[in-house]
């Protein structure tokens, strides 16, 4: 028996011969994660349609909804936000050779960076001569009077 009526857009079918795949699987099978079923959805269409865009665009533009007949994209500043409307048809018409039925791009800005670089961790400098004697005296100053014995430093 097959159920006519479509209740959104459904990710690919993975294979269920890999164990984490399967347990996936079995979790988007629940109606509670509809919503990450169709994040996981909305990725997947970014992906169809990031060839669409130019080089020097993609990295700052992404598909944030599909909201009935528009297509929302966000991007991370308002240079990008003007460039991405300039190639507004070529998407739209990359979305529809998809099915889609869209007539409208919507493009929204983020102050947060779409694609966040991995940041390594900033070094620590090597202390210089002044600070490290600095240093050693706050920490002699720290030390009680009345104990005697070794110093550790």
């Amino acid at each position: 028996m097959s159920d006519s009526k479509s209740s959104g857009p459904k990710p690919a079918r993975v294979s269920r011969t890999a164990g984490p795949q399967a347990a996936m699987e079995a979790l988007l099978g629940d109606t509670a994660f509809d919503p990450l079923r169709r994040a996981l959805w909305l990725d997947a269409l970014d992906q169809r349609l990031r060839p669409s865009l130019p080089p020097s665009l993609a990295g700052h533009a992404r598909l944030a909804n599909l909201d009935g007949g528009r297509l929302v994209y966000v991007v991370d500043a308002p240079v990008w936000r003007a460039k991405l409307r300039l190639v507004a048809p070529d998407i739209l018409d990359a979305a529809r050779s998809l099915g889609l039925g869209v007539a409208e791009l919507v493009v929204k800005t983020t102050t947060h960076p779409i694609h966040p670089e991995k940041r390594a961790e900033p070094k620590a400098k090597p202390m210089s001569a002044a600070a490290k004697e600095a240093l050693q005296a706050a920490l002699a100053s720290l030390k009680d009077p009345g104990k005697t014995g070794p110093e550790d430093s």
